[in-house]
């Protein structure tokens, strides 16, 4: 009988950490380990992937409006300008609330992007996901969606790719008729699916008159939901200071509800008559921002009256994000 050779095992290329490539997590390790790459080194990438950024869009222009655009306003776009300009052969990059089948972006017929917003991220910082799913955009095949995937650890974030010197002015829709640029002449089934949307949609409005509030109609009453930059416990010490002085209204038969938490800034909601349309609250809300600010600038401790209404404002808060 022929003797057995000794088994011996080839010796594998090393790489470092850092030169692992980010693949499926049921997928080998490209290390060579013969693991799959969650239980390798995609353990390290998951926790980096899990590490929480608070304030994902801190230091774009327009946090706020970015906020409710992410969590509180159905059919909005805004135009994105780009740090490095727009590369050949794309003659628009733009941000939408969401995009059909929950797309992360679709690259149009025309070369054009669109970048949605509202769609589930598989790290902790939306904002680099949203970075690499515009990357990938960029360079799509035009008439093509682009899949979500997890962004590699080191990769840009919006912060980087967008120009922050320019404004962030967005548009609130009536419907979702931005997803084909002729709606009227749609398919039928483009048409069908355009309906559903549409009928889902809340009624919504952005007030000009102060910055990322937004007004919404609802079948039993409507709201204001105002996205503010200040700090949680310093907003919610003059929002207590107003509301146990009455102040905190914006007029007959309006109330401070509570407010939202998201994305590390606080979202303050009113609830409205059903008759209070946007364009009436425009005039109180510019007079509240004045209140507002005098109740920020305050430094003395809050007195019991404010401190129970501030307990109150506190226990009717509700984390989005």
């Amino acid at each position: 009988m022929a003797k057995k050779r000794p088994h011996t095992k080839a010796k594998r290329p090393q790489l470092t950490d850092e030169e692992i490539p980010v693949v499926g997590a049921r997928e080998p390790c490209p290390c060579g380990s013969g693991r799959r790459y969650k239980a390798c080194h995609g353990r390290a990438a998951a926790h980096a992937a899990t590490e929480l950024v608070q304030r994902p869009f801190e230091s774009l222009p327009g946090e706020c409006d970015w906020v409710a655009l992410r969590e509180l306003v159905p059919a909005a776009t805004a135009a994105l300008t780009l740090r490095e300009g727009l590369p050949e052969g794309v003659p628009s990059v733009t941000l939408a609330t969401v995009l059909p089948m929950a797309w992360p972006a679709l690259r149009r017929d025309d070369g054009s992007v669109l970048l949605g917003l509202q769609n589930d991220t598989a790290s902790g910082d939306i904002s680099r996901d949203l970075a690499d799913t515009l990357q990938r955009a960029l360079q799509a095949e035009p008439g093509t969606p682009v899949q979500g995937r997890r962004a590699p650890a080191e990769g840009p974030r919006l912060q980087d790719l967008l120009d922050l010197s320019a404004p962030f002015e967005p548009v609130v829709h009536s419907g979702f008729e931005f997803w084909v640029p002729d709606a009227e002449n749609a398919t039928p089934e483009v048409a069908a699916s355009l309906e559903r949307a549409n009928a889902a949609a809340i009624p919504t409005v952005r007030l000009q008159g102060v910055q990322a509030a937004y007004w919404c109609e609802t079948p039993e009453k409507n709201h204001l939901r105002w996205v503010m930059p200040h700090a949680e416990e310093q907003l919610l010490d003059a929002l207590a200071r107003l509301h146990a002085a009455g102040g905190s209204s914006l007029g007959e038969g309006t109330r401070l509800v509570g407010s939202f938490r998201a994305h590390g800034l606080t979202v303050p909601v009113w609830d409205l008559p059903s008759g209070v349309g946007a364009e009436d609250v425009e005039k109180p809300a510019a007079e509240f921002a004045e209140r507002l600010a005098g109740a920020l600038a305050a430094d003395a401790p809050l007195t019991p009256d404010e401190r129970r209404a501030r307990g109150g404002l506190t226990n009717r808060q509700v984390t989005l994000s």
